[in-house]
């Protein structure tokens, strides 16, 4: 029973990423801390990194934390929840960084309808260059008009 409820627990805390991811994007980096975000949508140095990779460090300290608890406070239930974010956070890596920005240059030939559509909603996201006017903040689910052809 106890690896049922952990599989359900893992895949609870992944799909709630993708939420905490929209709801993130949308009123804390399109909000208080466009500061760190807006270096984003209009790249204004010339380092590989931008200021926008610090937001990674929140939900890594919350990842850690978890592990910390299920490791020395015996919290059985904070493993899954670690490794829920820490599997969403290597799925943002993947989809955002190297798929859509192509941060490294893999992936480029993806050719299907879900890679068409995620890719599609992320250009119309990054088309408003300030804070305002935005749309489309989500990774993994986004809205369906984004996969009509």
């Amino acid at each position: 029973m106890q690896t049922v409820l952990w599989i359900i627990i893992f895949l609870g805390v992944f799909c709630t990423m993708e939420f905490m991811a929209w709801f993130t994007h949308k009123y804390v980096m399109h909000g208080f801390l466009w500061s760190l975000h807006k270096d984003h949508h209009h790249k204004d140095h010339d380092s590989w990194f931008e200021r926008n990779d610090a937001f990674f460090i929140f939900y890594a300290v919350v990842s850690m934390t978890c592990f910390y608890l299920w490791s020395y406070e015996n919290m059985w239930f904070c493993l899954p929840i670690a490794l829920g974010i820490m599997a969403y956070g290597a799925t943002y890596f993947l989809v955002h960084d190297i798929f859509i920005h192509q941060r490294f240059k893999i992936f480029r030939n993806a050719d299907n309808w879900y890679a068409k559509g995620v890719r599609r909603a992320h250009k119309i996201h990054h088309k408003h260059l300030g804070k305002a006017d935005g749309e489309c903040f989500g990774m993994l689910f986004v809205p369906f008009k984004y996969f009509k052809k």
